[in-house]
């Protein structure tokens, strides 16, 4: 099938199956069964995991049937967020990094919908610096580990069947070198899952506690104590999905779009042109950058650290939209039943400059990384993790 012709059956596909805007008065968990449904029809149809290998339950195809679906996609709304983690963070740390039982086990079962994932990283004393983090996983016996700790600002927990678990195995090492990754089954006996509300109103996020949570012989994702590397193979992956949007529809649900204000301004006026214009051009450039990162991924060649470059432009992009829809809409913007759902939107903007590493993190990884710029100085570079002072330990 030549690409014009696979565009056009996924145009037809998705004006069939793609069932648009959660209806009035169903509940969250109807909501669930529906994007499960979805997911599954997707998949069978051969629209989820387009570039992803064949051999781990991937479509196998090229970026350019990924860039053509994607144009179809970006039409319609689809109910894919509760997905997202899993499909833009950690399947793709699996297929770089699990074993293949592993991928045998978990890839398919991400793809149609069957499992959902969570990214279990930071902590209340370990965000912007995760290599602080303390939640301790401990050898069992039988070659397995039993986990105690705490996580937080965890996406989509409350619904996640598998997470990728980041902990600390090694106190006796600096930070950086004492980690370990794990798949962690999220319905274990001792993981509580607690919503946090943030100031939308919803509750966005997580806080998790593990309480002697046992996980099984074979869970390890790459080595033993080489967590780190691993964590920032998932953290690349999750700013180049941030930025780029994978399973949120990208910009068309987004109030603060530039699609969405120009239907709620008056567009006769030179200045409010001048800002829709600017929002159009900061949108644009960042949608290019990011074609240009994935078509490189896919060509084998890491983006590396310029994923840290998206992801900061993303985050400053959604608080100018957010700035922009304030001084266009007036009062309107602060009302949560005018504009469009504009204050929602405001209200959940500052969240981008935090979620996946704040923008002064990002800049100091730009800064030493891709500029090649002296790092700051680190006095615990070479410290075991012990004898650190970080957290709630002393």
């Amino acid at each position: 099938m030549d690409l014009e012709e696979y565009q056009r059956c996924a145009r037809t596909w998705l004006a069939a199956n793609a069932p648009g805007a959660r209806a009035e008065g169903a509940t969250e968990e109807d909501g669930l069964a529906a994007a499960k449904d979805f997911m599954a029809r997707l998949y069978d149809a051969g629209y989820s995991g387009i570039t992803w290998p064949a051999e781990w339950g991937g479509q196998g195809l090229t970026q350019a049937e990924e860039r053509a679906f994607a144009t179809e996609a970006s039409e319609v709304t689809l109910p894919t967020y509760v997905f997202s983690i899993g499909l833009g963070m950690c399947g793709p740390t699996l297929v770089d990094l699990g074993t293949p039982e592993q991928k045998t086990r978990h890839i398919k079962k991400l793809l149609r919908g069957e499992d959902i994932w969570c990214q279990l990283f930071s902590e209340p004393g370990a965000g912007s610096d995760v290599a602080s983090l303390q939640t301790r996983a401990v050898p069992s016996d039988d070659g397995g580990w039993v986990v105690n700790g705490q996580k937080v600002w965890t996406s989509v927990a409350q619904h996640a069947d598998y997470g990728l678990l980041l902990a600390r195995t090694d106190v006796d090492v600096p930070k950086h070198k004492g980690l370990t990754m794990f798949i962690v089954d999220m319905h274990a006996d001792g993981v509580t899952v607690r919503p946090l509300k943030d100031m939308t109103g919803r509750a966005h996020f997580n806080e998790i506690f593990f309480d002697d949570v046992y996980i099984a012989p074979g869970n390890v994702v790459g080595q033993v104590n080489d967590g780190w590397s691993c964590a920032v193979t998932t953290l690349l992956h999750e700013r180049l999905s941030i930025s780029s949007g994978v399973g949120m529809s990208g910009q068309r649900d987004n109030p603060a779009s530039f699609d969405s204000l120009r239907k709620i301004v008056d567009t006769s006026d030179p200045l409010v042109r001048d800002g829709l214009v600017e929002l159009h051009i900061r949108s644009r450039a960042l949608a290019l950058f990011n074609a240009k990162l994935s078509q490189e991924t896919k060509a084998g060649v890491f983006p590396g650290a310029r994923g840290s470059a998206a992801k900061l432009l993303l985050a400053e992009l959604v608080n100018f939209q957010a700035d922009l829809a304030v001084s266009l809409a007036g009062p309107e913007a602060v009302a949560y039943e005018g504009a469009g759902g504009l204050a929602g939107a405001i209200a959940l903007a500052p969240a981008m400059s935090l979620g996946g590493g704040t923008n002064e993190i990002m800049r100091n990884i730009i800064g030493d990384r891709v500029l090649n710029l002296p790092p700051e100085p680190r006095v615990d570079k070479n410290v075991p993790f012990k004898d650190l002072k970080v957290g709630t330990q002393s």
